[in-house]
């Protein structure tokens, strides 16, 4: 996988020089290719062995009781979610642009979330101020809901049970800046550097391509996502994208 600065160096690297960009280019669409192949190749069989898991499970209910059971379920269903998140970070970068209200979209993720935590009997307390002047934008509505929402999710990760999460949004000239805040347990500031890199992740269920993917489209909106945190007081996550 590319770091950052390795994609910061190849985007240069185009602008400068018509050959390489087309090289680099191809190199990159094949490498996309080659990784919905073999993403599509590992889940076919996996779906398969789900099914013939869940159909044993409802056919014998005391497998639920053996050892190793519900681990295996577990694991199957990662393989599943890893390779769903894979699929969606190899097409980060693939945008179907609209113009939208940015309000709107906010404001229904806003709703959105608000309920699955009631749903969830949460005790987070969750608040957002969306002003009505934000206007519209050009994006991909899809994939910036994608990314708002993932970052919310792990705000509510982080808090884990009872805390605070803020979404705020304001329009600056020709820029909007969203920004979730959390009073979880905050990010040490050895990882602050690797959050946003593929793989890497700090939570026991996690795949480590979440923070990737919101990077890679934010970076597609030619936009910025960027993170404040201290361990044991919370973290504040920054998206900047044009109007």
């Amino acid at each position: 996988m590319l770091r950052n600065i390795d994609t910061r160096k190849l985007n240069t690297l185009m602008e400068q020089n018509e050959d390489a960009r087309q090289i680099i280019n191809q190199l990159l669409e094949n490498h996309q290719t080659l990784t919905s192949t073999i993403s599509h190749e590992i889940r076919n069989p996996l779906t398969l062995i789900s099914s013939s898991l869940q159909l044993i499970q409802a056919q014998h209910p005391e497998v639920k009781q053996f050892y190793g059971w519900e681990q295996a379920m577990e694991d199957v269903d990662f393989m599943r979610r890893l390779l769903d998140e894979l699929s969606s970070f190899n097409n980060g970068n693939r945008l179907r642009l609209s113009v939208f209200s940015i309000e709107q979209l906010l404001k229904s993720i806003a709703v959105s979330f608000a309920i699955s935590l009631n749903e969830q009997n949460s005790a987070i307390e969750f608040s957002s101020r969306i002003p009505s002047d934000l206007g519209d934008i050009t994006g991909d509505r899809l994939k910036l809901e994608e990314v708002i929402l993932n970052l919310l999710r792990n705000a509510r990760d982080a808090i884990n049970g009872q805390g605070t999460i803020q979404l705020f949004a304001k329009r600056c000239a020709d820029t909007i800046h969203i920004r979730i805040k959390d009073t979880g347990c905050g990010i040490p500031a050895e990882h602050l550097e690797s959050i946003f890199e593929p793989f890497q992740t700090y939570k026991p269920d996690g795949t480590g391509l979440g923070l990737a993917l919101s990077r890679q489209i934010i970076t597609a909106h030619k936009g910025n996502i960027s993170v404040f945190s201290k361990e044991g007081e919370g973290s504040t996550f920054t998206v900047t994208i044009p109007a």
